[in-house]
């Protein structure tokens, strides 16, 4: 599905926009997923390991577009993709349609400006809206800015999975799950 524009300001004064991502900026958010990968080891892969199949990732956003209930909330400055995070479905099976997934990616030398917040509040809005009863994460246990942020927004910690992200250097780092239940 997509989700109405926002403009937001964040905390440096700088103006962004807020949309879904399109099959036009398959190009841009395949580069983006690869820069925030070499950013940060907090995130799900390596940079080598990022798809730059713009060919795939214009299939992918069309079928998010097409979706009853997914989306993707995306930030532009300027017509350059600078955050990004989606809201998917667990499963289709019935017992898993009030469940869905989060994941978001900001570049570094926008963290700690409030995209972050702006961008979860949108996707839980939107996930209501969309039926979800709940939304859950993943993250890094040692990724305590993030998840202060998923707990200032009403994030539960719900358990722990051990050595769940084993990082190149062979050290293990665990993940903490975490769950937004709406009421």
């Amino acid at each position: 599905m997509i989700i109405d524009k926002k403009e937001i300001i964040l905390k440096n004064g700088q103006k962004i926009l807020l949309k879904s991502a399109t099959e036009k900026d398959a190009e841009s958010l395949c580069h983006h997923r690869y820069i925030t990968s070499s950013e940060s080891y907090f995130m799900a892969r390596y940079p080598e390991e990022i798809s730059l199949d713009v060919e795939g990732m214009k299939e992918k956003l069309v079928t998010i577009e097409k979706d009853e209930k997914d989306f993707t909330v995306t930030a532009f400055l300027d017509g350059k993709i600078i955050g990004d995070a989606g809201v998917t479905k667990i499963r289709n099976h019935i017992k898993y349609r009030h469940r869905a997934y989060f994941g978001i990616s900001i570049l570094k030398e926008y963290c700690n400006k409030g995209l972050g917040k702006y961008i979860l509040d949108i996707a839980l809005e939107q996930a209501k809206r969309n039926g979800f009863e709940q939304v859950e994460l993943g993250v890094f246990e040692d990724n305590l800015r993030a998840i202060n942020l998923y707990e200032k927004c009403g994030f539960k910690k719900v358990g722990i999975q051990p050595r769940a992200f084993k990082l190149k250097d062979g050290i293990y780092r665990d993940e903490v799950q975490m769950v937004y239940i709406f009421n």
